[in-house]
């Protein structure tokens, strides 16, 4: 037998094996396993058997290709609900901003947060993008629920192993503090509680806690505002906190390392992540066109004024975003001015007194064409501090430097006594007083009271 005769000979042998198998296999959905011999009765059940599993067999493989198409239409609807509710939490964020207890209630509605004191907690610490001043105002309101949320938000913060100023740091960099006294009164007790129980041992009481917190906050102020020309020395800081741990003095090594931290570096004010100043001037406590008078050269600019969020700002045009001057309001007071010594219009006069001289004087004259022949009269009023400070203002230069103002009064001249009278009761709504040195002072008679 020749090679050629062997190959095929093999060949032949291996197709044969394969169609046998391809027979035995042809009633079988398991390869490679042939059927069992069975009687005809059930032979013929069997193959009934057999055929609703082929049957079931192809329902399944036409379901997977179903799938299979369907998947990318499910991504693409799950996608888009993520892109939805993305975009309802967005909002939800701009509304808190605005707004936040209507930010919030938007946030529960929609499913998007718990109305429970953790949860918005967690969102107030932890989410990004929100106005800090919404924050502190948020968390120092006086509702069951507020004052669950702000011990919550307080409790995130863990203080363990800090120093007073390492722990207010912290603090304080987490929202800004709100104007209102009982606000910070809440707020900083929240502070004193978590500090204590975070660090044991170190103050008598939480009372202690909170008038030294105030010490440095205030302590910080006086270092670093270039207002304040009369800078407190570690003696006076020491002095100043004599008697406070329950009739005690406190170590003054602590009262060192304390002053020492704060004249090294202040405390750093966060900024509004979520903060559009077109929001601050939407809806404005008095607006209108005046005309300013500048403080080095004496001439007359028409500017358009925004009185909100205890500020005055002013533009150049009404369509300006950035005002190109800010008037904080803090701690002055307002009354008339009866100038008559000079023919001017109907004015008012921002000023903080010194020493009885006026270093320098800003002008503003309320523009109203159909009173432009009533300017000559004089209706005036004044803005003024009796602690003699310089009022913190700040301008904006030529090249978009923003510089600080040295302006201690402030002379505004309206159109008419209405118009003087409006922006005067504006003024006073709007005028806010420092609470700490309130604060402090009450919580120390009440630790004198209970020492004695």
């Amino acid at each position: 037998m020749t090679p050629n005769d062997i190959c095929f000979l093999n060949s032949y042998q291996t197709r044969r094996t394969a169609d046998n198998m391809a027979i035995r296999r042809k009633d079988s959905f398991l390869w490679g396993r042939a059927p069992e011999k069975l009687p005809p009765g059930k032979s013929r059940q069997g193959k009934t058997i057999k055929m609703h599993e082929f049957e079931l067999l192809d329902d399944i493989q036409k379901l997977r290709l179903e799938i299979r198409h369907a998947i990318p239409q499910i991504h693409s609807l799950e996608t888009k609900e993520l892109d939805k509710t993305a975009r309802s939490f967005l909002r939800g964020k701009k509304k808190f901003n605005m707004d936040p207890t209507k930010g919030i209630n938007y946030l529960v509605e929609n499913a998007l947060l718990e109305r429970r004191a953790e949860s918005v907690a967690e969102f107030l610490y932890k989410e990004e993008g929100l106005d800090k001043t919404a924050i502190g105002n948020f968390l120092g309101e006086r509702e069951e629920l507020h004052l669950e949320i702000l011990k919550a938000f307080v409790g995130l913060h863990e203080f363990s192993d800090l120093n007073l100023v390492q722990a207010l740091r912290q603090f304080l960099w987490s929202f800004r503090l709100p104007g209102e006294a009982q606000k910070i009164d809440r707020m900083m007790e929240a502070f004193a509680t978590r500090y204590c129980d975070c660090n044991p041992g170190v103050f008598q009481s939480a009372d202690t806690c909170y008038i030294l917190s105030f010490a440095v906050i205030m302590l910080n102020t006086s270092l670093h505002n270039p207002n304040v020309k009369d800078k407190p020395s570690l003696q006076r800081f020491v002095s100043m906190n004599r008697g406070i741990n329950h009739g005690e003095d406190l170590p003054t090594e602590l009262l060192t390392k304390l002053y020492t931290s704060i004249r090294s570096e202040p405390f750093k004010i966060p900024e509004d992540d979520g903060n559009d100043l077109t929001l601050t001037f939407f809806n404005p406590d008095r607006e209108g066109w005046l005309l300013k008078m500048g403080g080095r050269v004496k001439t007359w600019k028409r500017r358009w004024f925004i009185l909100t969020d205890n500020c005055l700002y002013y533009f150049e045009f009404t369509i300006d975003k950035d005002p190109i001057g800010i008037i904080p309001l803090e701690d002055l007071s307002v009354r008339k001015l009866h100038d008559t010594g000079k023919p001017v219009e109907y004015c008012f006069l921002f000023f903080i007194p010194s020493e009885g001289a006026l270093s320098s004087v800003t002008h503003i004259r309320s523009v109203n064409h159909t009173a432009a022949a009533e300017w000559m009269k004089t209706y005036c009023l004044e803005l003024y501090n009796p602690g003699g400070q310089k009022i913190k203002a700040c301008k904006t230069e030529n090249k978009g430097r923003v510089v600080q103002g040295k302006h201690r009064s402030y002379k505004l001249s309206a159109a008419a006594a209405d118009d003087r009278d409006g922006w005067i009761d504006a003024i006073r709504s709007s005028v806010t007083k420092n609470p700490f040195c309130d604060l402090v002072s009450l919580r120390k008679k009440k630790i004198i009271s209970n020492s004695s």
